[in-house]
């Protein structure tokens, strides 16, 4: 078996799933549940300064699509509304009695060093592995200028993380948020006030639907709503491209970092690492199917890298990295062909309406001759045929996409043209 333990700055667990900081980690109840089930770290709701946090009703929105529940979810639920003292509490109770278990705990508290201070202090004394400075919760915490009000000024994220390395022995990691134009910048400022690693991304700024009846955002609260918090599935590719950007940038080489962000099983898992991610923390999924989830992510990763003879995380760890490129390194001259498995292909004709109504008219319909109802895969009177024109084809791949049984393959064609990117192409005007 592959030995998929991870030590994240210094913060050990036996495997790299963490649940992060959402109300799964709200209390000792669910995290010892969450251990139980095999996760393995969590990042405790995050906590703030008493008086306790005040809540509303409804708090939570989703979106469905294509049979999928919650591919999308949204919230507009604040921090912990539990006292803190009483958490704190919670908090050295789990781990001492889960000592191999990853214990980081998420914080917000106002602006100002002697908050931070205080809260650090009283946090450390509960044997937790870390902290997880929440820099990125773009509702309700923002308009009172914390989470992302303090995340959108690399200034302020440099100047609090400075703080807390001044006034804890706890790795520091920073928590992004993705509601900005460009995300090496907070993440040079975290790494600039020395963090110990970086958490992203955090949940991104949304109004997931509008109820018609009401004439309000969902979720409602008496009629009315806001905007709120969107994760789920459908911002991993957000997640990824921000986490490759990370991990690409010099500036923050060498910066661990905990991917987050539509992780639902192992391959999800598995492809943030790859970007370089050394944990990936999970929410959505467990909000959605429960805590053992993390059972098949575990295996399903275990036997992946069993059959590519990877016998720890650090053997992929950043591995895509050296093939994630800007678009003007691209070879212009690598071409493919789509090529259609007439054996497979069940006649439905998606591919064909496709191209000809919006990509290159580079797919031909043929209706076969004396081909009649039992001969149809689809049950009209005729049987057709779709074949690609080799001389139309720029090698999209919207076929292959759109294609439901997947019998439409992208073959890699023979130019014998060497590698040419923009930067070299003749018809750049600013080519070296």
């Amino acid at each position: 078996m592959a030995d998929l333990s991870c030590n994240f700055a210094g913060i050990k667990s036996p495997n790299p799933f963490w649940l992060a900081s959402a109300p799964p980690t709200d209390k000792k109840y669910n995290v010892e549940r969450a251990f139980q089930a095999g996760w393995g770290g969590v990042v405790w709701k995050t906590l703030g300064e008493d008086p306790h946090v005040v809540n509303v009703s409804s708090r939570y929105g989703a979106i469905d699509y294509n049979g999928q529940r919650m591919a999308g979810f949204n919230n507009i639920e604040l921090i912990t509304d539990r006292p803190l003292e009483v958490n704190l509490q919670e908090i050295k109770e789990v781990k001492l009695a889960w000592p191999d278990r990853a214990v980081i705990v998420s914080l917000m508290v106002p602006c100002n060093e002697e908050s931070w201070k205080k809260i650090l202090k009283r946090v450390e004394e509960t044997g937790a592995d870390g902290v997880e400075l929440n820099f990125g919760c773009p509702h309700g915490m923002s308009e009172r200028g914390m989470g992302a009000a303090v995340g959108q000024v690399p200034e302020y994220v440099e100047m609090v993380t400075r703080w807390c390395k001044a006034h804890t022995r706890m790795p520091v990691l920073v928590k992004l948020t993705p509601n900005i134009s460009d995300i090496r910048v907070p993440a040079r400022a975290a790494k600039a006030g020395g963090c110990d690693g970086i958490a992203l991304i955090n949940t991104i700024n949304s109004i997931t639907a509008v109820d018609l009846d009401v004439m309000a955002p969902h979720p409602t609260v008496d009629g009315k709503g806001t905007h709120g918090g969107y994760c789920g599935p459908a911002v991993k590719p957000i997640a990824l491209n921000m986490v490759a950007e990370i991990g690409r940038d010099p500036a923050t080489a060498g910066v661990p970092i905990s991917g987050i962000g539509g992780i639902s099983t192992w391959k999800d898992a598995a492809e943030f690492i790859a970007l370089g991610s050394t944990s990936v923390q999970v929410c959505t999924a467990v909000m959605n199917h429960g805590f053992r989830v993390v059972t098949d992510m575990i295996n399903g990763l275990d036997n992946w890298m069993d059959s590519k003879g990877y016998h720890n995380l650090e053997a992929f760890r950043g591995a895509a990295i050296k093939n994630v490129r800007n678009w003007n390194e691209l070879n212009l001259n690598f071409k493919t062909l789509a090529k259609i498995d007439q054996d497979k292909c069940i006649e439905c004709g998606l591919c064909y309406i496709v191209c000809e109504d919006t990509s290159h008219q580079a797919i031909s319909a043929t209706k076969l001759a004396g081909a009649v109802r039992p001969l149809s895969k689809t049950g009209n009177l005729y049987s057709m045929k779709y074949e690609v024109i080799d001389k139309e084809c720029v090698g999209c791949n919207l076929c292959s996409l759109v294609c439901p049984v997947k019998c439409i393959a992208m073959v890699p064609q023979e130019t014998g043209n060497p590698y040419l990117p923009w930067t070299k192409h003749p018809n750049n005007p600013m080519r070296g």
